[in-house]
């Protein structure tokens, strides 16, 4: 069975949209498009090349597939971590507004897409991997479909935009498995799956009786 693995990169107050440029996505009035960009460097790059090696193929929703395949086929190098394994390797693009898809190796997902993803995961081997996606991975994540969460968590609050962790999503416990900074101080956090959240109190035996809220 393949493993379904989900690489984010996210500022401090959890925000996803456009890392990578100004004009990536400004839904919603964002105006703080390419925020990863000053953070880029040597450490960043070598995780980032190690990453992608251990990719088995892609799933991907329309936004970042349609960024990955105006921009990593013109990447020819051959010894390219990255480009090498996206030009290449199985694509499978989830989207309700496409036709069809162009980039080589690449599948428009038909159907229900849960049932789809899941079926991958059942007949694949090695690691299925979701880079960027937010919306896509909100899905996958309500049906427990994402076994391994890679969060890249820059230091910079946005104070607006579109956040991974959204009102709404699953209870879910998440356990740290590997943990390394960068230089320029991105922390690299590895989360499996858990189950569900336990809980506790630090009130008082007499105070224990009172009604919490409910998750």
């Amino acid at each position: 069975m393949a493993k379904v693995s989900l690489t984010e990169f996210l500022s401090l107050d959890g925000v996803v949209q456009a890392p990578g440029g100004p004009n990536e996505d400004t839904s919603g009035g964002f105006g703080c498009g390419g925020w990863v960009v000053p953070y880029v460097d040597e450490d960043m790059m070598r995780i980032v090349g190690e990453r992608f090696r251990a990719a088995e193929g892609f799933l991907l929703g329309r936004r970042t597939y349609e960024i990955f395949a105006a921009h990593w086929p013109r990447v020819t190098d051959p010894d390219d971590p990255v480009a090498s394994r996206l030009n290449n390797l199985p694509k499978y693009v989830a989207s309700t507004t496409l036709d069809s898809v162009e980039w080589h190796n690449s599948t428009l997902i038909a159907g229900d897409v849960a049932e789809a993803v899941a079926e991958l995961k059942r007949r694949g081997e090695g690691e299925l991997q979701i880079h960027g996606s937010g919306t896509f991975a909100q899905y996958l994540m309500a049906h427990d479909l994402i076994d391994e969460f890679r969060l890249w968590v820059y230091p910079v609050v946005l104070g607006q935009g579109k956040r991974l962790f959204a009102n709404g999503a699953v209870p879910t416990a998440l356990r740290l498995t590997d943990s390394r900074t960068t230089g320029s101080g991105v922390a690299v956090q590895t989360y499996e799956r858990a189950g569900r959240p336990t809980f506790g109190s630090f009130e008082l035996a007499a105070d224990q009786g009172l009604s919490g809220g409910d998750c």
